[in-house]
């Protein structure tokens, strides 16, 4: 498949998905439901030693989107916002020594974590991890990060650095309480972002999207996908390129 039909493939599925902040015990539930289906299926559910659902899920700088299909809940994510005054993160309790070192240089970083795709859609839909992960780019643009983390199993490495012109921070390792070995890559947002939009043009969104994604208190129910809104050749992001 050519760069311009996979892209033409992936912004056709924009106008079928909305984002969902998951922000009642209802709505939680559901998320706990669909990680489990997707850990259980994977095998992966050593990555969630303690449950499906953590403290960091209510952190105040952690943000949880359900992303439906044609109503029907298709995948999840949380975005945690980390900076060096607010350290909570997946990707810091892991890799403590690194990921303080880029706060202690000032740096900002979104840690997406909990990404889960329904397994019973994700054979028919290859682009669910894509427009799933497409919040992390968006909150890069709305909270101006240096960073985006991604931690993850060496075999889905590949998928990053592809994706996400990510690079290796943490070469596989052996983590306690996991039974996995893991690793830790880094997208440096700064020298990469214009690139990446480029190339991925489905990640671009309006200021009226990021605000609406990250607002506190939530000001939407259901928050509409606008990359298809951002005039061509124009980047639609704060993203600090």
């Amino acid at each position: 498949m050519t760069a311009q039909a996979f892209n033409e493939r992936i912004t056709g599925a924009l106008d079928e998905i909305v984002y969902s902040r998951v922000e009642t015990d209802e709505d939680m539930r559901e998320i706990e439901k669909l990680r489990l289906k997707a850990y259980g299926t994977h095998g992966k559910l050593a990555l969630a030693p303690k449950g499906v659902i953590d403290d960091m899920d209510f952190d105040d700088h952690a943000y949880v989107f359900a992303l439906y299909h044609r109503d029907r809940l298709a995948s999840t994510v949380r975005i945690q916002h980390v900076e060096p005054g607010h350290r909570v993160s997946h990707c810091g309790k892991a890799f403590p020594n690194e990921v303080n070192e880029m706060l202690d240089a000032g740096q900002t970083i979104i840690d997406p974590a909990k990404f889960a795709v329904d397994p019973d859609l994700a054979a028919e839909m290859g682009w669910l991890p894509y427009l799933t992960l497409r919040p992390s780019i968006v909150a890069a643009a709305r909270f101006r990060a240096d960073r985006v983390l991604q931690f993850c199993v060496p075999e889905h490495a590949a998928f990053y650095r592809r994706v996400f012109q990510a690079s290796v921070v943490v070469p596989p390792r052996d983590y306690d309480g996991y039974g996995v070995p893991v690793t830790l890559l880094s997208t440096d947002v700064i020298r990469t972002g214009r690139r990446l939009l480029t190339r991925y043009p489905f990640f671009k969104s309006t200021v009226r999207e990021q605000i609406e994604m990250f607002e506190r208190p939530a000001s939407a129910q259901f928050i509409a996908p606008t990359a298809l809104f951002v005039p061509h050749g124009e980047f639609g992001t704060d993203l600090p390129l």
